[in-house]
């Protein structure tokens, strides 16, 4: 497999705190690829070193197949597109504006292309309205135009989703599988929002306290996902035996829910317990999540 990035035992440190301790990650070509932390986890850190922004204190990382102390790295980072934390935006300028600004501190000689970014971000026809008057989507629309004005083959976005309501996020959304599939573009996205990277990650990983504690794809991931029946009982002793003696998988949430992991005829299943002079007062169906996942890999229910 062919790997855009890959990050050998990255460390860094902020006086005595260890921000990155032994990061390891690989991020496929053409991956849509979910960074998953709590605050504090180490995520925004390793990206500003991808980016060249800072440099660790120990470790390589490989970008496009050139390690990072080389002179070549350089050239490498120029085939990424990337916003870190806000767009940088300049408010009283126009979308096209904003671009030919970014087209200038790159050094390109011409405006070619800038029509065709805006067509993709869908803000051709802003026309002369600056961006102080956009949309918070609009703006974080506009920064991806600008991170992709270099014409990039891996973009990373941090919080690309943050403050956006929910009309917004579905056009962020779109835009990076449009990126993705039509342009190849590989991602790599930092989110606190875990069902709606769920929609769009073909792969993850998962960080805690500065390590790379699960690299999983998305595939593997639904694997892992378990369905469930949950049910309000009384008399939870009886239906605990009942599961016991039928060897159904269950996990006891309270002194009267239980998860029940398989299918199960709750009619059946209605009829046995109250053999057993149990009553199911309520049940329902779950999923687990990504968010369940991550929680459950890594204790506790923080903030991601």
């Amino acid at each position: 497999m062919e790997y855009v990035l890959e990050t050998h035992n990255l460390e860094k440190k902020y006086g005595r705190f260890k921000a990155l301790d032994g990061v390891n990650l690989q991020i496929p070509k053409g991956a849509i690829y979910g960074l998953i932390g709590r605050n504090g986890a180490g995520k925004t850190t390793l990206i500003r070193i991808i980016c060249g922004l800072q440099k660790p204190i120990s470790g390589a990382y490989k970008l496009y197949g050139v390690f990072n102390d080389r002179k070549e790295i350089v050239t490498s980072r120029k085939r990424i597109g990337a916003i870190i934390e806000t767009p940088s935006i300049c408010l009283d300028m126009t979308a096209e504006e904003n671009l030919k600004e970014q087209y200038k501190v790159m050094g390109n000689p011409s405006y070619d292309g800038i029509e065709e970014l805006l067509k993709l971000v869908e803000l051709d026809k802003t026309g002369k309205k600056t961006a102080k008057h956009f949309s918070l989507g609009m703006k974080q629309r506009l920064g991806i135009a600008i991170a992709l004005a270099g014409n990039p083959d891996l973009l990373i976005l941090d919080e690309p989703i943050n403050g956006l309501d929910p009309e917004g996020i579905i056009e962020i959304r779109e835009l990076i599988l449009k990126l993705n599939k039509e342009k190849g573009i590989t991602f790599l996205i930092s989110s606190h929002y875990l069902d709606e990277l769920s929609k769009i990650a073909t792969c993850y990983g998962i960080i805690e306290k500065g390590k790379i504690v699960k690299e999983i794809s998305s595939k593997e991931l639904e694997n892992n996902f378990k369905k469930k029946v949950q049910i309000n009982v009384k008399n939870i002793k009886e239906c605990v035996r009942y599961l016991e003696e039928e060897k159904i998988p269950y996990k006891v949430i309270s002194e009267d829910t239980i998860d029940i992991y398989k299918n199960v005829n709750v009619s059946e299943l209605v009829i046995e317990l109250s053999k057993r002079n149990c009553t199911i007062n309520s049940f329902k169906e779950k999923e687990e999540t990504l968010e369940n996942y991550f929680l459950n890999l890594v204790g506790g229910e923080d903030n991601v």
